[in-house]
């Protein structure tokens, strides 16, 4: 038969714990102020969050931080919440991590007509430069006239090469022409970290 987990020893509790939540459901008013109200009641603080409607949905995802006993307290919590609101809710620890250095950030913006895999064509670029993406947001958007729908994504992206971001600068101009597609890149160079 398991053994109960044991609390945490007196100095890991009184370590700053993290906690990553995904709340979805039907947008209503007032919704993210009861979540962001129960996890101020928690004793927790939010580090981080993305608020975005799909449809007729919403999803809220927040990266807090606390106590031991204010992050157990929100997770006994939060799952009683969901349940009254109609709300979908996962939730995981985490670690706060050092920051990897990169020598610069490549931003972009695209434009283009809508199709299966457009998304997935930049993403693959990225990746295939071994570049990390930090930020991915995309959204179709009707247009008049019969005109096909307008795709717009947007990417941020770590470069680990050091070169002025040539490279990924040129292979993003390349997938632009291919796909037709209007497309801006910004390379934001990162200062070297103190050791």
């Amino acid at each position: 038969m398991p053994q109960p987990a044991l609390p945490p020893s007196a100095s890991s509790q009184s370590e700053q714990q993290y906690l990553v939540i995904t709340a979805l459901g039907k947008d209503r008013s007032g919704i993210v102020n009861t979540i962001t109200r129960l996890v101020s009641e928690c004793d927790c603080n939010i580090e981080d969050s993305r608020l975005a409607m799909f449809g007729e949905e919403f999803t809220f995802i927040m990266m807090l931080s606390g106590k031991w006993n204010s992050i157990t307290m929100l997770e006994s919590i939060l799952p009683l919440k969901g349940a009254e609101l109609d709300l979908l809710i996962v939730m995981k620890r985490t670690r706060c991590i050092e920051t990897t250095y990169y020598p610069s950030t490549a931003v972009v913006k695209v434009v283009v007509n809508d199709a299966p895999g457009i998304v997935e064509q930049f993403t693959n670029l990225f990746t295939t430069q071994q570049c990390n993406i930090a930020e991915l947001m995309s959204k179709t958007h009707l247009v008049d006239d019969g005109l096909p729908p307008q795709l717009e994504v947007q990417i941020t992206a770590h470069n680990p090469m050091d070169d002025n971001g040539g490279v990924i600068t040129h292979k993003f101009e390349q997938l632009c022409t291919i796909l037709h597609a209007q497309g801006s890149i910004n390379i934001i160079h990162n200062p070297k970290m103190q050791n």
